[in-house]
């Protein structure tokens, strides 16, 4: 594995790492409120399931999130 891999895959494991993927998760949880309100607005059932499906993918990732950072010890104020 070279070195550039490792530092990618430590960056992964890291508070920081771990803050960034809370924060792309976020940006698509906007997506899926999106597809959800136009699935709404268009009467379109299996869109709306589709979404639904998908925010609770979104939920369960940030839970694993949230997870991995009380794991890492981080001292946020926020996170209790």
């Amino acid at each position: 594995m070279s070195a550039m891999a490792k530092k990618a895959k430590n960056f992964k494991k890291s508070k920081t790492g771990v803050y960034v993927s809370l924060a792309s998760t976020a940006f698509g949880a906007i997506s899926v409120a999106k597809q959800a309100r136009l699935a709404r607005n268009d009467h379109d059932t299996l869109r709306l399931i589709d979404a639904a499906v998908s925010a609770a993918a979104i939920v369960t990732g940030l839970a694993i999130l949230y997870r991995e950072l009380k794991r890492l010890g981080d001292d946020d104020v926020l996170l209790g």
